[in-house]
């Protein structure tokens, strides 16, 4: 008899029916709230870094550009997993779902044995190759090298929420996410500046404290997967390798990764784009991405929800559960971004008050953020069914759209439209928008189309 408990917190739920809106709400809150928990570390690591100077800190951000990539590459893989995982869990194939977390564990030991080669070997080069100052490239080096080395530890992290939330429980990895951070806030400091009995390792510390909590969390969640504290209780039985199942799961990967890589790299050429109009232009441009970019969890959250829900709905055969688990939640999230557009158009100052106060770059980011209003109409469309997507396994499709419309259309629009108009530097801004809501329109049309429900993976 499954007990009330278990029906709580989703261990023993069967996603695949009842209410599809309490479904995903249910499912998707801790997602959210994982979310906001990662894009927390390198808050912490600078908060304490910045302390030790300008060198420390411009090596610390200059080092965290390549680690986000190999961060990206990671993260591309585990969709990979989360699509089948998915998949298996709704058809009942439990043996199936294991067979892919066997395999997933192979991919991720290969994975954090080539970042540590490239972190032990290669972080100088990288960041010579960067033309960025000898004391940058000193310190950023040090973070760089214990990051990649680690990401052993980061890796497993994220493979054991990749598989606990496919299988339905986001809950267990959003605990485990909220225990290795809290470590992670405290022993930062303790290790970056020497305090009681730690030594004072600098940028070092830093860079470590996150890798040994992260370790901590790694463990930890193993530990639930193969003791069944979880959905999905992982065996070693007839583990064998299966390079079919590794390839599906590269597979699905890779055109994921190279989305998040392009997006990267995209950041980076926008910024080029920005410097000729000035240090507030560059500033403004800066919290406006992170204001967005705070603005983006809720939609990565229901997302990542909405594509485990359909994967398990498209495992069960019910294609059209599946398809309106992926609309309600872009209604959901169009209707907090109407909310968030209306206090942006209102009190757009007041909200960048909080980040920076100086009258220039208060205005011009003002400004970006209610030009921005028109993206946020589309986000729902775009960042909803572009993660929706990724997670049932159609991974193809979200990076052509990416490519496609920042390279062609993004890019060629931010270089000429400041000249050709009287627009300046909101003329890039205006680019990035239009950008946005051609993406999204795609989006809308593919997903209308249902070919992604008859997708092999």
């Amino acid at each position: 008899m499954i007990s009330n408990r278990n029906k709580k917190t989703g261990l023993e739920r069967d996603w695949t029916k009842g209410s599809i809106t309490r479904n995903l709400l249910a499912i998707s809150w801790p997602m959210i709230v994982s979310s906001l928990l990662m894009h927390l570390g390198p808050i912490v690591d600078m908060i304490w870094v910045g302390r030790l100077g300008a060198a420390s800190v411009a090596g610390v951000g200059v080092a965290s550009i390549a680690v986000q990539v190999a961060g990206s590459v990671r993260m591309g893989l585990q969709t990979g997993t989360r699509a089948l995982v998915a998949r298996c869990v709704g058809a009942g194939d439990k043996e199936g779902a294991n067979h892919v977390a066997q395999q997933t564990f192979v991919v991720t030991v290969a994975f954090a044995i080539l970042m540590a080669v490239i972190g032990i070997f290669f972080a100088e080069s990288i960041l010579r190759a960067l033309r960025v100052q000898g004391d940058v490239v000193t310190t950023g080096a040090q973070y760089m090298r214990v990051q990649l080395v680690g990401m052993v530890a980061m890796s497993f992290t994220m493979m054991n929420q990749s598989i606990m939330q496919a299988s339905g429980d986001s809950l267990t990895p959003m605990k485990i996410d909220l225990v290795y951070r809290i470590l992670h806030l405290i022993l930062c400091p303790f290790l970056v500046f020497g305090w009681w009995i730690f030594p004072r390792l600098g940028v070092s510390g830093a860079a470590l404290s996150s890798v040994i909590t992260q370790g901590i969390g790694g463990s930890l969640g193993l530990w639930i997967l193969y003791s069944g504290g979880t959905r999905l209780r992982l065996t070693l039985r007839n583990f064998h390798l299966d390079w079919k199942t590794i390839w599906r799961i590269v597979r699905i990967g890779i055109p994921a990764s190279a989305t998040g890589m392009q997006r990267n790299l995209g950041q980076l050429v926008l910024v080029g784009f920005v410097i000729p109009f000035g240090t507030f232009a560059v500033a403004a441009h800066t919290l406006t991405q992170r204001i967005d970019g705070f603005l983006h969890m809720p939609a990565s959250g229901l997302g990542q929800g909405a594509g485990v829900l359909a994967g398990q709905n498209l495992g069960a055969g019910q294609p059209q559960r599946a398809e309106k688990t992926g609309w309600i939640a872009v209604i959901l999230f169009t209707s907090f971004m109407t909310i968030s557009a209306i206090v942006v158009w209102f009190w757009a100052e007041k909200v960048v008050a909080i980040f920076n106060n100086e009258p220039e770059v208060m205005g011009i980011t003002a400004t970006f953020l209610r030009i921005n209003i028109i993206a946020y109409m589309a986000f729902g469309l775009e960042m909803v069914l572009m993660n929706c997507l990724n997670n049932i396994g159609e991974t193809v499709i979200p990076l052509v759209a990416e490519v496609s419309t920042i390279w062609v259309l993004q890019m060629p629009l931010a270089y000429f439209l400041p000249g050709m108009t009287h627009l300046g530097v909101y003329a890039v801004r205006l680019s990035v928008v239009i950008s946005d809501f051609i993406r999204a329109i795609v989006y809308a049309f593919y997903f209308r189309s249902r070919r992604w429900q008859r997708k092999r993976i």
